[in-house]
């Protein structure tokens, strides 16, 4: 009995964290999505009212429409970290040096990557000057104030960003890779690309579950860098489903139908995860 009491002592303050700052603010957006709730005046009941809204709003439809972009782009390239993990992955001189300058900027602030990233790609910034005096480009190429290279801009940020977090999971999975077996194949005649299609890449699906699993998550969820770079623009180019709904429930004050916004979110995710999982399944991995 002592022991329980001990223990549940030393929770108590972290489950009374957790309530309030997880499982209150899930209960209560579960609740609100049903409310038209703007802060000021009282809860009114509205049924799917909100979701009906969402539907017909055409800045909703557009920031639903590049969410879904992103997770076309930014996930399948994300893949490529396994080639920057079996470069990692060799015994070369220095070798913990490019492991850690690949890591290096997945324990940077993201706040501060995109800041970096915007004095960049600046009219007068570094990117622009390299490319003028390579004599690539006559003009500054405005890369987060045009409609057209925005998006694809933003997007490299959340990739260059990314790419370490991604490469240390690979990382990971090909150095519990049994060397055996790759020394079997290839004694069996197999060549490299073999050994790797054949061999390697079947035992990473786990690696590779995981890490699409993260990054459709996280490109659904894409805020800080949008918000920090171009805060949705040019002309509502980069406006994502996150930056719409905190809009919504931070400028507007419209936090019912945030909260609706933010469930189809929610449902997009699982959408897209459990076409992932159906995919990936095939071969012997299993749902958890």
């Amino acid at each position: 009995m002592r022991r329980y009491l001990i223990a549940y002592t030393f929770l108590t303050p972290a489950l009374a964290l957790l309530m309030v700052f997880t499982f209150y603010p899930i209960v209560m957006g579960l609740v609100m999505m049903f409310y038209d709730y703007t802060f000021l005046e009282p809860m009114r009941f509205v049924g799917l009212g909100n979701f009906e809204r969402a539907f017909h709003d055409p800045d909703f439809l557009i920031s639903l429409l590049h969410s879904i972009q992103y997770v076309i782009v930014v996930p399948p390239i994300q893949i490529l970290s396994i080639l920057v993990a079996i470069l990692v992955n060799r015994r070369l001189f220095g070798i913990s040096f490019f492991r850690t300058t690949y890591y290096v900027p997945v324990v940077t602030s993201m706040v501060a990557v995109a800041i970096t990233w915007k004095w960049l790609y600046d009219s007068h910034g570094l990117l622009n000057y390299i490319l003028q005096a390579l004599h690539l480009v006559d003009k500054p190429v405005y890369w987060l104030t045009s409609k057209e290279l925005a998006m694809p801009s933003v997007m490299m940020v959340t990739l260059w960003k990314g790419i370490g977090w991604y490469m240390l999971i690979y990382l990971a999975g090909l150095q519990s890779v049994p060397a055996e077996l790759e020394e079997a194949a290839a004694i069996d005649g197999a060549s490299r690309w073999q050994v790797f299609s054949k061999v390697t890449v079947p035992l990473l699906r786990p690696y590779v579950l995981f890490c699409t699993f993260m990054s459709i998550l996280g490109a659904l969820q894409v805020f800080e860098e949008i918000y920090v770079m171009t805060g949705g623009g040019p002309m509502k180019a980069t406006l994502t489903v996150s930056v719409y709904q905190f809009y919504k429930a931070f400028g507007d004050y419209d936090f019912g139908y945030a909260a609706a916004v933010g469930m189809v979110v929610a449902l997009l995710v699982a959408i897209f995860n459990l076409g992932m999982f159906r995919t990936l399944a095939k071969g012997g991995l299993r749902y958890y």
